[in-house]
């Protein structure tokens, strides 16, 4: 989905806009599933990154500017685990039980109209 929004700040609001949000490459190099006994499922990726294109505009009192950008995120780490209990039917249900994530890096490049 599109984002929308505006920000205040001391010289005026920000309104902005980014849209057409198409993520792009997804690289997973290291990732494992293993069994908990009991318990659930873990799932594990590191060294992940993320390729995310856009369409972005802002507008100021005194300016607007609009054009397309890339996200590029990258030494990215996961942790999930996820229980798989029993309902009272018998069937098996699903629950995030918890996720751990960091980052090492976040490069923004936008591009405005030529």
């Amino acid at each position: 989905p599109d984002l929308t929004g505006h920000e205040k700040f001391a010289l005026g609001n920000v309104k902005y806009n980014i849209s057409r949000i198409h993520v792009t490459a997804v690289e997973l190099p290291s990732a494992s599933i293993s069994l908990l006994p009991g318990s659930g499922i873990k799932l594990m990726t590191g060294n992940a990154s993320l390729t995310i294109d856009m369409n972005w505009s802002i507008q100021t009192w005194m300016f607007k500017d609009s054009g397309r950008g890339t996200v590029h995120i990258s030494k990215v780490f996961v942790t999930a685990i996820i229980s798989t209990p029993l309902d009272n039917t018998g069937r098996m249900s699903i629950s995030l039980t918890s996720c751990q994530t960091t980052s090492g890096d976040v490069d923004i490049k936008l591009n405005g109209k030529t």
